[in-house]
């Protein structure tokens, strides 16, 4: 099985009718009704949007999601891969702007999250809620275990070394075979080195004008859960703990926990 084709299985399984919208180069699988408060999901790194399919359905009931592959990474996104943030938040602006959003809720996990919040700190006008899922390299740094395990898969990466650092790291839950497949294809898709994140500061986080809740997994090897959430309360957000979650678990095994901190309603959100 190609890339390509594990992209289309995955997508398949969304449960919703899904629209490609190509914007400038730019992959977004949209879905729920077009008059519907716009959600703006940003996948990690190497996931791709179409991570999303568990939740999908339960988000387009009354949301219009837009899930977006990033610029640089695998999927269907083409592009000049982003070398600094400020090309990176240049690209989410044109996405935005191709999109016609105005002001949307903007949703990431993981690496995604990182991107989310800094665009949120630089452009705060055009957040209303932001919701950081397991979020990487805002509250604090990768554990030292997670970052010599992923390791190889960065030096030498291949499916089979993907697909087994996933496994220790979701811990025996049951997660899909398709997805596994698809992410491990995904190591062998051109890609550029993400930007490197640049955690904010907490005082930079404390005054964001948008409401943000912080969803953390609780058995997650790449961080520590209660730093997060310690840190991330501090900071004024609403935290939000799913005690069987992994890292990486999230956002497929969790969807119904998930669908319900993303549709949280909240005065400043959307």
């Amino acid at each position: 099985m190609t890339f390509q084709d594990a992209y289309d299985a995955l997508l398949a399984r969304w449960g919703v009718p899904v629209e490609q919208l190509n914007l400038g180069g730019t992959h977004v699988n949209a879905c729920g009704p077009a008059d519907a408060p716009p959600l703006v999901l940003l996948a990690g790194h190497g996931a791709t949007s179409t991570v999303w399919f568990a939740v999908a359905q339960h988000l387009a009931e009354d949301r219009r999601v837009y899930a977006v592959d990033l610029i640089g990474d695998a999927g269907r996104t083409i592009g000049t891969p982003p070398r600094t943030v400020d090309d990176l938040m240049t690209w989410l602006t044109g996405v935005l702007d191709a999109l016609q959003l105005d002001r949307a809720t903007l949703a990431g996990h993981s690496y995604g999250s990182w991107i989310a919040l800094t665009y949120a700190l630089r452009n705060p006008g055009r957040v209303g809620k932001l919701t950081l899922i397991d979020p990487t390299e805002c509250f604090a740094g990768l554990k030292a275990s997670y970052v010599a395990r992923a390791l190889p898969t960065l030096l030498k990466p291949s499916p089979a070394r993907n697909e087994s650092f996933l496994r220790w790291e979701t811990q025996g839950l049951p997660v899909a075979p398709d997805w596994l497949r698809l992410a491990g294809l995904a190591t062998l898709e051109p890609s550029a080195r993400p930007v490197r994140p640049q955690r904010p500061a907490l005082a930079d986080i404390e005054r964001l004008d948008s409401e943000l809740v912080v969803v953390v997994a609780d058995r997650s090897k790449a961080h520590d859960p209660d730093e997060i959430a310690r840190r991330a309360s501090a900071a004024g957000a609403s935290v939000v703990r799913i005690a069987t979650a992994t890292h990486h678990s999230l956002p497929e095994l969790h969807a119904e926990e998930l669908a319900g901190a993303l549709l949280r309603a909240g005065s400043k959100g959307l």
